[in-house]
């Protein structure tokens, strides 16, 4: 049995969600702008384009059973890479092209989102697997926070440098600097992968290829009918549609309720996010501190679910208070609250997605990976949806609102229920498991 990863090691898999944050910011957001703002195109456009990359994640268990029945991750994440990397390089090509010929260019862009949907389902979810099978579960929050850092860090960078690197802009430029981040996220993904399998792998690779001959139909059903592993699914798209439904309309708020001006309101998002990463980075570091906590990842991930809410709750109360709430603050802890639930959600998929036994990992987390991209996916839409008709009825941006973000707080307080119903059936699996064992133990001493 090999050895679980160092920090070195998972810092190097973190690598791979660098290059793939770095070209997914850039299809979803500097794409984004150019189509709207340079080529004034209209915005439901890029807004499709998005979707068509959320829609072609109902794929993930799909591709997670097809690395489950080749026993290695590996090739599934550099192919994945590779298949992402080209539809982004294409996304920059048919942006370039609207410019001349928009219909040809709109038909090259839709099969570059499919290519980047497709690429981010099989690299991703094959990551996580291979993450949390060679995670030593007391690290398994702090590789969940390492990774996601390091991911945020790819948007981060990113967007600095093709930012400086597009101007003076022009549809040639884009191509080119899109080429360039396609390339350097091969590169990271070559070695952040490059030998964390082993030797091991292959022969395992074997043995399990002539084991596991069934269908995608069969292993799924497999899967679902795993009370945990369905669970938790739906555990995921419900927390992960409260984490997703207030994108879109914070901003918003902010300037109807509070007059801040575009700028103000940018400004106010970037507060978000470093709480973000300061909850991201609580929970790995409270758990150093006290290590009795370090693996109660069910606390932690009930705790922020429920601090969400509080958050959330704190935004409502902003939008009938007014102007004298003080909305910066509340919405940094928003941040260090999603931040924290994000962690511990994220460390409780490594945890749950060998409980069900080794053979159908990548169908489980292509199932979870599925739930949070469809949430992710409608959130914003259900959002925005809400507001409108909150307004339409309420007649109030105040009290409109003041609803949605007590609904989304409602949202989060069921995922902390489910959070324990999610426990429970795990704490019930285990407990069959041994069950199971115990009698295996007892016949072959009897024999």
């Amino acid at each position: 049995m090999m050895r679980p990863l160092s920090w070195l090691g998972i810092v190097r898999m973190g690598l791979v969600q660098t290059g793939l944050g770095a070209i997914v910011v850039l299809t979803t957001s500097t794409l984004n702008r150019v189509m709207v703002v340079e080529l004034a195109l209209p915005a439901m456009l890029p807004g499709a384009l998005v979707a068509i990359h959320y829609a072609l994640q109902v794929f993930r268990p799909a591709w997670g059973h097809g690395s489950d029945r080749g026993a290695r991750r590996t090739p599934w994440i550099i192919g994945g890479m590779a298949v992402l990397a080209l539809g982004g390089f294409l996304a920059a090509v048919a942006t370039a092209w609207m410019s001349t010929q928009p219909l040809f260019g709109v038909a090259l862009a839709i099969v570059a989102f499919c290519l980047i949907g497709g690429g981010v389902g099989a690299a991703g979810t094959s990551l996580l697997v291979l993450l949390a099978k060679r995670t030593d579960e007391r690290r398994r929050a702090a590789a969940a926070t390492i990774v996601w850092v390091m991911m945020i860090a790819g948007f981060i960078v990113t967007t600095g440098f093709a930012g400086h690197l597009l101007d003076p802009f022009s549809p040639a430029r884009l191509v080119a600097v899109s080429g360039g981040v396609s390339l350097i996220a091969m590169l990271l993904t070559f070695v952040g992968v490059w030998g964390i399998e082993g030797k091991a792998a292959t022969a395992a690779a074997v043995a399990r290829q002539a084991a596991e001959k069934g269908s995608f139909r069969a292993a799924f059903k497999e899967v679902w009918a795993e009370p945990q592993a369905r669970r938790f699914a739906i555990f995921v798209f419900v927390s992960m549609l409260a984490y997703s439904a207030q994108d879109l309309i914070l901003e918003p708020f902010a300037g109807a309720v509070f007059g801040f001006t575009p700028g103000e309101t940018t400004k106010l998002s970037s507060v978000q996010h470093g709480g973000t990463l300061l909850g991201m980075a609580l929970v790995p570091l409270i758990g150093a501190l006290f290590p009795k906590s370090r693996g109660n990842l069910q606390v932690w991930t009930v705790g922020g679910c429920l601090a969400s809410a509080m958050a959330l709750l704190g935004l409502s109360t902003a939008a009938m208070v007014g102007p004298s709430w003080p909305l910066r603050e509340t919405v940094f802890l928003l941040g260090v609250t999603n931040g924290a639930y994000a962690v511990a959600a994220i460390g409780s998929m490594m945890e749950l997605v060998t409980a069900g036994g080794e053979k159908r990992e990548g169908v489980r987390m292509g199932l979870w990976g599925a739930a949070q991209a469809i949430a992710f996916g409608i959130g914003g839409f259900v959002g925005t949806l809400a507001s409108d008709i909150a307004r339409f009825i309420l007649s109030s941006p105040a009290l409109s609102y003041a609803s949605v973000f007590a609904a989304e707080a409602g949202l989060f307080i069921a995922s902390a229920v489910m959070a324990v119903w999610v426990h429970r059936a795990q704490m019930r699996s285990a407990q069959g498991r041994s069950e199971v064992v115990d009698l295996s133990n007892a016949a072959v001493a009897g024999g």
